[in-house]
Order: C-alpha cells, then sequence, then structure tokens
C-alpha cells in the first residue's frame, strides 16, 4: 500500500493527462487540416468531447476494477471472455506501432528546418526514420532507467514552442486566412468526419493516465476530474495552436510545410525563431517516439503474461526489458515505413494517423460494452442516467470516428485485425 506521501493528487494526475497527449500530433496537424479550410477548428472541439466521454468510461471502469492489469484489453477480457479480450490486445498493440510510424515521421518531417534534403528525399527520410527507431529500441533495451531519463528531458523541453507560438502568435493571425470553410472536394459532412477522425489521434493514450488508480489520492473523486481537466486542456492547446498557425500562414502555404509550427514562427519572427522552434519540436516527438516504443514493448509483454500472445514476447534480458517485444513491434514498425516512403512526409503521416486511430478505436468500442456490462452489475457502482449518456456518447463518437477513417483505412485496419485470428487459434490450442 502507498503511503500518503506518495499519493498523486489531482493536479499531478491531470498533468499526467496533458503529458501523454500532448505530442507530435499538433505539431504536424495544422498542415494535414489545412487542406480542409476552417472547418478543421470544429473538428478539434467534436473530437474533445469524444476524448471526455471515452476518458471517463475508463476512469470509471479502474474504479470498478483496480487491479486490472494491462489498462483496455484487461477490462475486456475480464467482461467479455478471452476472443473478445485476445481482439483488443491485438489491435491495441497494432495501434502502438502505427502511432509509431507516425511519430518518426513527425520527427523526421521536423528535421527538414535543418536538414531540407529531407523534405525532398523520400528515401533519405525514410531512412532517418528508420534510424531513430532501432536507436530508440536499442535505448529501450538497455533498461526502462534509461528511457525514462530521456524521456524526463524530453517532456520539460517540449513546452517551450508550444507556448511561443500558441500565446505569442495570437497577435499575428491574419482573419483571411479562415474565409474557406470547406476547401476540400467533399461535403462539409465528409470532411467534418474525416477531420474529426484525424484531430482524435492527438488525443489517443488518454486511458493510459487511469493506470495508477492504486497510487492516486481519493481515486473515485480525483481521477474523473484529472480526466476531465487534462482533457480539457488538450483541447484548448490544440485548438489555440491550430488557430494560430492557420491564421499566420495561408492555407496554400500551409498545407505544403513539412513542419508548420517553425514555418509560422519563421513568418513572425524570423529564422531564429524557426529553429528554435523546430528543435522543440523534434524533441517532443523523439520524446513521444521513446515513449511510445517502451510502450510498444510492454503492452504485448504483458498480453503474452496472461496467454494472450506467444510466450516469447514476455522473454526479459538481463536488464529487465522484453526485448523480443520491442524488437518485433519496431520490424513492424519499419515494414509500414517502407510500406509509404514514396509518398510525401505530410500523405505517409496522414496514412499513419489514420490507421493507427482506427486502430485504438476498437478498443475503445469495446470498452465502453465492457463498462455497460460491469458498470450496471448490482452493487458495483452508484448507477446513474449520466453514466449510460456518457457511455452512449463515447460509443456513438467512435463509431462516427471509424466512419471517418475512409473505405481505404477501415480495409487495412479489418485485415490486420483477422491477420491475428491464426495467432489466437494457436494460443487457444496450446493452452489446452
Amino acid at each position: 500500500m502507498s503511503s500518503e506521501k506518495q499519493k498523486i493528487g489531482l493536479w499531478t494526475g491531470t498533468s499526467l493527462v496533458v503529458g501523454n497527449m500532448v505530442a507530435s500530433g499538433i505539431f504536424m496537424l495544422p498542415a494535414t487540416l489545412a487542406s480542409y479550410g476552417s472547418l478543421s477548428l470544429l473538428a478539434w472541439l467534436l473530437s474533445g468531447v469524444g476524448a471526455i466521454s471515452l476518458a471517463l468510461v475508463y476512469a470509471w471502469l479502474s474504479r470498478i476494477m483496480p487491479l486490472a492489469r494491462g489498462g483496455p484489453y484487461a477490462y475486456v477480457r475480464d467482461s467479455l471472455g478471452h476472443f473478445a479480450g485476445f481482439q483488443v490486445a491485438w489491435i491495441y498493440w497494432i495501434s502502438i506501432w502505427c502511432t509509431n510510424a507516425a511519430l518518426a515521421i513527425a520527427c523526421t518531417s521536423y528535421l527538414t528546418t535543418f536538414f531540407p534534403v529531407l523534405g525532398n528525399s523520400t528515401l533519405a527520410a525514410a531512412l532517418t526514420c528508420l534510424g531513430m527507431i532501432w536507436f530508440l529500441t536499442w535505448l529501450n533495451t538497455t533498461g526502462i532507467r534509461n528511457a525514462g531519463r530521456m524521456q524526463l528531458i524530453t517532456t520539460i523541453l517540449k513546452i517551450i514552442p508550444l507556448l511561443m507560438i500558441g500565446i505569442g502568435g495570437l497577435f499575428y493571425i491574419q482573419a483571411s486566412h479562415f474565409s474557406d470553410f470547406n476547401r476540400s472536394e467533399t461535403s462539409v459532412l465528409s470532411a467534418i468526419l474525416t477531420t474529426t477522425t484525424l484531430t482524435f489521434f492527438a488525443f489517443t493514450g488518454l486511458e493510459c493516465a487511469t493506470i495508477p488508480s492504486r497510487e492516486m489520492d481519493q481515486p473515485e473523486k480525483n481521477i474523473p476530474k484529472a480526466t476531465v481537466y487534462g482533457t480539457s486542456i488538450g483541447t484548448i492547446i490544440y485548438v489555440l495552436i491550430t488557430l494560430t498557425v492557420m491564421g499566420i500562414l495561408p492555407p496554400e502555404i500551409l498545407v505544403q510545410s513539412n513542419a508548420p509550427l517553425a514555418d509560422a514562427a519563421n513568418e513572425v519572427w524570423g529564422g531564429w525563431a524557426r529553429y528554435l522552434v523546430g528543435a522543440g519540436a523534434v524533441i517532443s516527438t523523439f520524446g513521444g517516439l521513446n515513449g511510445w516504443i517502451l510502450m510498444q514493448g510492454q503492452i504485448p509483454a504483458a498480453a503474452a503474461a496472461d496467454q494472450l500472445l506467444p510466450h516469447i514476447f514476455a522473454r526479459e534480458n538481463k536488464s529487465k526489458t522484453p526485448v523480443f517485444s520491442l524488437v518485433g513491434s519496431s520490424i513492424l514498425v519499419s515494414a509500414l515505413i517502407f510500406m509509404n516512403y514514396q509518398k510525401s512526409l505530410a500523405s505517409a503521416y496522414e496514412f499513419a494517423i489514420l490507421l493507427s486511430t482506427l486502430a485504438i478505436l476498437i478498443p475503445y468500442l469495446f470498452s465502453v460494452i465492457a463498462f455497460l456490462i460491469r458498470g450496471r452489475a448490482p452493487g458495483v457502482m452508484n448507477w446513474k442516467p449520466i453514466h449510460l449518456i456518457v457511455a452512449a456518447l463515447a460509443f456513438l463518437f467512435s463509431v462516427i470516428a471509424v466512419i471517418g477513417s475512409g473505405s481505404d483505412i477501415v480495409y487495412w485496419g479489418f485485415l490486420l485485425l483477422i491477420a491475428g485470428l491464426p495467432v489466437y487459434a494457436w494460443m487457444k490450442a496450446s493452452n489446452q
């Protein structure tokens, strides 16, 4: 049992939520969203509401099953059975290495601030992505302490470009840049669906905030508050940065940018600001990649310990790290990058985040059902109509986000999901 001094308070919990969410998404998404017009600001608000609803569901699940190991897949396994649990573990793992591909692409994209050749040579960009992935994979195999030190340094430094652009840039906004509400070639509804799915990528990982429930002071009060406050703060940051960057750079220039925040800083303050913001973005995305590579090793290892994946994923080296999980996942990340290396950085990034978001939405949908099953059981919690309303809203938002992914992304996501069925059959036969 943790002592009171070791407990996590409300504002510390809130900072965990904000730190988890604010990674690469905001550094790259302004350029991706520019092709859709100013309606993308509405998408941020919609995805924020959906994220808060989902975060509340996870907060309540953590109170119902505080000892569940493994987050979303553990909730689903305990509520819906081993097959559903396996599907969630499998697709959740896929979402992580898709996220890592997106983070590597985002970091390389901001490196074009210092090395323009990366924006002109897709092969050079792909090799740079691979170099970062495998360096951080090696770093994580040396022990969690080294990976943690890297994460601490990059987290502290990443706030600088956000403060500079988000606050200072407000004085340089030009209203004419928002005149085109819908710049896409699709209907307004279709554009809003797509941009909502794109922006929701920036909120993925919100469920991680519910993991230290046993270390939270007054968890029944502080976890829901920290989740809502943190997600709300994240939404404000995202809307503010997108508003500022879109207001500084004309849409026809922004849509071509490989480093939108750095380009906006250059437009306002000159070259020194471009390099400062570019460096901050590289540090932030590099740190995010380091943290999610840590996750890509831990998630399959935890699933293997629960006999959801082959036992080899749980094997550790002398540094107590699941080296096979780390290396195997990085091979898959590398394959995804090479599959898309002929695309521009922005196009490859959009594909990766859409696929990652679709993959994480499936565990979210299953988790809502798990909550409805466990939460309404007699004596489990003080069930109120608001719980049903929030769960329904979270489920509806997740479905809408799946639709917004587009048929091509849903196609690839379905193939990746059913690719796990032979693995499940093998594990089922092996455990009998």
